[in-house]
């Protein structure tokens, strides 16, 4: 049990080893679900306790970027190995959407 490779020829070490990933995963899913319940409390405290609107708005966008950020890291896996290639696109997609939004607001406010 020293040697936990996955591409060990033993299948008992090959399947504690992909037990104890899928584990691993497993919690730090239960842990990130349960840190965007609680971001979106807190987004709805926010909302409710009366705070000015200058203060909701961008602390609830800022808990929507986090929770967002969640989903695709954990939930979607793309913190695993073979997804550069879609957070590639998805990343210059982002960049293209907030020059272009920077550019019109721009044109539109000057």
């Amino acid at each position: 049990m020293a040697n936990l490779h996955p591409k060990s020829g033993d299948p008992k070490v090959t399947y504690e080893y992909r037990r104890k990933k899928n584990a691993e995963e497993m919690r730090m899913q239960v842990i990130t679900f349960t840190m965007m319940i609680f971001f979106t409390v807190i987004a709805f405290a926010a909302v409710g306790a009366g705070f000015s609107k200058w203060f909701v708005v961008p602390f609830v966008l800022l808990l929507a970027i986090v929770q967002v950020i969640f989903q695709l890291y954990y939930f979607m896996h793309m913190s695993h190995k073979g997804h550069e290639a879609p957070q590639l696109f998805m990343y210059s997609g982002i960049v293209v959407a907030f020059v272009t939004i920077l550019a019109f607001l721009t044109i539109i406010w000057l």
